[in-house]
């Protein structure tokens, strides 16, 4: 048995270590490892090679992704996937392990229904795959923009500022609400909660009449202009201003301690399932007890974190 393992989309702090523990596992179970490089992409032109065990050596605690990612928009042709089939199976390759966020899901699928056995495996910092709780990335990214809105803080306060901080996540809120918390940011602002500039330069106005002496807002991508916002909370409240954008300083660095676990122990579930005869399966987190779910249903099966937005509203 071959098994081949690509990563796509956006890069992810874990998706190195899923790869180790794809690579490792399948060598361990007696069958032979492929990596497709550059992801979807690579696949069709046919950038595919044998790894052993120490070409996933010294990457366990690495960023970014050693298989290279790229996002390929004629993919969606079956045309172009006919390609990235034959190419594979011209090597012997029937099943293949997919690692990223949506766009490489449903890649996944279509592959599936063309004979590859594909399982796909979630790794985006977004967290924006429906049937898991946590996609590997997310903490690791969120642990980012915890350390940059700490130290945004202290500037904040020490000049009596308003802080307009704009955090990636896509169309998922995830990041946001979950770096708000853990920051005390006064208002966090999401596809959720909705924009209502109203309310929110009232909320700021409110603080600076109850003498608070900084205040940070937490503002998800794709949702407003910030500097704009900044702009006009000065206009407003009283406060000195400031907008600062993240950006992509929150997908690499190393990933953390749980990101590494995750995505080890995906990794291996995802090999498991092939040993068994098993494909068409996306795997899943509940905490850090992983399972799978049908291919199909993996964008759609809604195994979301808990809410968090009610107790944000009774911290402030």
């Amino acid at each position: 048995m071959k098994i081949a393992v690509l990563t796509s989309g956006g890069d992810a702090p874990g998706m190195n270590a899923c790869v180790r523990a794809v690579v490792r596992s399948t060598i361990n179970y007696g069958y032979e490892a492929y990596g497709v490089f550059d992801g979807y992409k690579g696949l069709y032109e046919g950038k595919i090679k044998k790894l052993d065990r120490n070409d996933v050596g010294q990457i366990l605690n690495r960023g970014g992704t050693i298989l290279g990612s790229s996002r390929l928009e004629s993919f969606k042709e079956i045309s172009v996937r006919k390609v990235a089939v034959e190419n594979l199976k011209a090597l012997g390759i029937d099943n293949l392990i997919c690692i990223g966020g949506d766009g490489t899901f449903r890649g996944a699928m279509a592959l599936n229904e063309m004979d590859i056995n594909c399982i796909a495996i979630p790794g985006t910092i977004d967290n924006d795959i429906a049937s898991t709780e946590f996609t590997i990335g997310f903490f690791t990214a969120l642990d980012t923009a915890i350390d940059a809105i700490d130290k945004l803080r202290d500037t904040s306060f020490s000049h009596q500022r308003c802080t307009v901080v704009e955090v990636m996540g896509r169309n998922c809120g995830d990041l946001s609400i979950f770096a708000g918390i853990a920051c005390g940011a006064e208002i966090v602002i999401t596809k959720d909660t909705g924009y209502n500039e109203e309310d929110i330069l009232k909320q700021v106005q409110n603080a600076k009449r109850l003498g608070k002496r900084h205040v940070i807002v937490v503002v998800a991508e794709n949702i407003t202009d910030v500097f704009k916002l900044a702009q006009k909370i000065q206009e407003k409240s009283g406060y000195e201003a400031r907008a600062t954008v993240l950006g992509y300083i929150q997908r690499g660095g190393t990933p953390s301690a749980f990101d590494r676990i995750l995505a080890s122990k995906m990794g291996v579930h995802a090999v498991d399932l092939i040993t068994q005869g098993l494909g068409g399966y996306a795997i899943y987190t509940k905490s850090l007890d992983v399972g799978h779910i049908e291919l199909d249903k993996a964008l759609v099966t809604e195994v979301r974190p808990s809410d968090l937005y009610s107790y944000l509203q009774k911290l402030n």
